[in-house]
């Protein structure tokens, strides 16, 4: 076991883990943040995905006690308090949500698009998304959502 200092969701956290535990595994099993999901466990769906300073990563192969030092924002860390954030009201909406696994890692990747650029397009939507994988609904209504939470985040609608 070693000691670990971390800053999940704007709070720090002193944690003793094991050397092998994954991001996700401290995640989901020791903190119980189980918004996360841990679809293939292989670094291919992107049901695990978790803003690490800033930028989308699958939690499911990243070591935990490489994460000191680092801000890692869960799906848990996106909403103000009781109140979604617009993301997550869009994915809502438009009927984004379907089933619901995916969705935490899809809100992860179009919340680190949106911060990097505002204003993206179709094409830049599904390039950000690439790497998040869905079996129900299509993408349609997740490009659509990603879209019309870029305009409410820029104050349009």
């Amino acid at each position: 076991m070693q000691l670990v200092k971390l800053s999940i969701n704007r709070r720090m956290y002193e944690l003793m883990i094991e050397k092998n535990w994954t991001l996700l595994y401290l995640l989901r099993d020791v903190m119980d943040m189980t918004g996360t999901k841990c679809g293939c466990g292989t670094n291919d769906c992107g049901a695990c995905k978790v803003l690490v300073d800033g930028e989308a990563k699958n939690s499911c192969c990243i070591l935990a006690r490489n994460m000191e030092g680092h801000e890692i924002i869960t799906i848990e860390g996106i909403a103000n308090g009781n109140e979604l954030h617009p993301i997550q009201k869009a994915f809502i909406d438009t009927g984004a949500v379907q089933c619901g696994f995916c969705t935490p890692g899809m809100i992860i990747s179009t919340k680190a698009l949106l911060d990097k650029n505002p204003n993206p397009t179709e094409r830049e939507v599904r390039l950000a998304l690439d790497s998040n994988l869905c079996r129900c609904t299509g993408y349609a209504r997740i490009v659509e959502a990603v879209l019309l939470a870029a305009k409410w985040m820029r104050g349009e609608e």
